[in-house]
């Protein structure tokens, strides 16, 4: 998803404000700030240990900040207890009770709120057909598939019609191809219920396919935020543009600055950026090329600007696409991507080929070392 705008500044249904959490000195979530209008899915991604499901289970009551504050609505929460929070978390296993029918887990939940068994028959019957397990409601847990049971976790999460929503790992346990059907299920679903969601995951197709903005995380702290193409196309450090997708990343410094253009000076030769810096002559930069946006060729280009030159050390047919590893004459390898357009495309190149691999001068993103 990306068709969300970033929230305005005071625009947070959900505000986070300068959220510190330590364990025995140990720093696991640094002054984290964040602002989440209502109705938004917005992911934290980040690598284990980054600090992420500690800053969901302070969301959800779970841990206590060492500092700093959580407003829901225009209301401090940082204090109560998780009984006390309109807020509802599914968790990575689903947490269903083995012993129960479908009916009576998403029931569960309403039940301990003394719910009337009228209003509580209603609330079901709704939260099954909106997750579409009507004719599964009288089945047990080990009866369903792992795209079903998360349905039924989430219809749970859903029932008592939480103000926020958390997601931890929401679709950690299912495989490969279920995961990818059930992103857009899970996205339709929540946005049919117009709740507020955090989700936490490490999985950057996951984020980038369900949220409408991402904050990247590590160490603790929040490095960038921003919708999904925000993030990939324009990162604003090394970091983020290397743990999003795939990226090549030549080190160099900056040997002229113009109007129009910079031209960076690397190891592997001159890249030429289509955009002024204003910076300074002989800055250290990176320049980061993402593998989509260059050519690779067994001939050279006209071009005069970003070409390298290099000998194919692996390739990988990946049906839509095939990626080559390249190495150059200092040793570095960069990895080339082209689309596998046609069926039967002779691209004459094999292991041990001699390429060029170019890119246009809109392709390169300029981070400050």
């Amino acid at each position: 998803m990306d068709t969300s705008p970033a929230a305005a500044p005071g625009a947070g249904f959900l505000v986070i404000d300068a959220l510190t959490k330590r364990f025995d000195g140990a720093t696991a979530v640094d002054e984290v700030s964040l602002e989440i209008p209502k109705g938004e899915i917005f992911a934290l991604l980040g690598s284990s240990g980054c600090g992420k499901s500690t800053l969901l289970r302070m969301l959800a009551g779970f841990e206590t900040p060492t500092s700093g504050a959580i407003r829901l609505g225009g209301r401090n929460i940082a204090d109560l207890p998780p009984y006390e929070r309109p807020i509802n978390m599914m968790f990575q296993s689903y947490a269903l009770f083995p012993h129960l029918t479908v009916w009576d887990n998403i029931a569960f939940g309403l039940k301990r709120m003394q719910m009337p068994k009228a209003q509580i028959q209603e609330r079901v019957q709704a939260m099954l057909d909106l997750v579409q397990l009507g004719s599964f409601a009288q089945r047990k847990p080990h009866q369903l598939s792992g795209g079903q049971q998360q349905r039924v976790a989430l219809a749970r999460s859903l029932a008592r019609k939480p103000e926020l929503l958390l997601l931890d790992e929401p679709l950690g346990a299912l495989d490969k191809k279920l995961r990818e059907q059930t992103q857009f299920e899970l996205v339709n679903i929540i946005e049919s219920v117009g709740v507020t969601c955090v989700m936490v995951t490490h999985d950057q197709e996951e984020a980038m396919t369900m949220a409408s903005r991402i904050a990247v995380m590590s160490h603790g702290r929040i490095l960038q935020v921003g919708t999904p193409r925000e993030i990939y196309e324009t990162p604003n450090c090394r970091f983020v543009a290397d743990f999003i997708g795939s990226v090549n990343l030549l080190d160099g410094q900056l040997v002229q600055d113009a109007a129009d253009h910079c031209t960076v000076q690397t190891p592997q030769g001159e890249v030429r950026v289509g955009h002024g810096m204003a910076g300074t002559l002989g800055m250290r930069l990176s320049i980061a090329i993402r593998p989509e946006k260059m050519h690779i060729a067994t001939e050279r280009p006209p071009q005069p600007h970003n070409v390298l030159a290099g000998q194919v050390s692996e390739i990988a047919y990946l049906g839509s696409y095939s990626s080559y590893m390249v190495t150059l004459a200092d040793g570095k390898i960069i990895k080339v991507t082209q689309g596998n357009t046609h069926r039967r495309d002779d691209p004459h190149i094999a292991w041990g080929s001699q390429v060029y691999c170019w890119w246009d001068d809109t392709a390169p993103i300029v981070l400050k070392s």
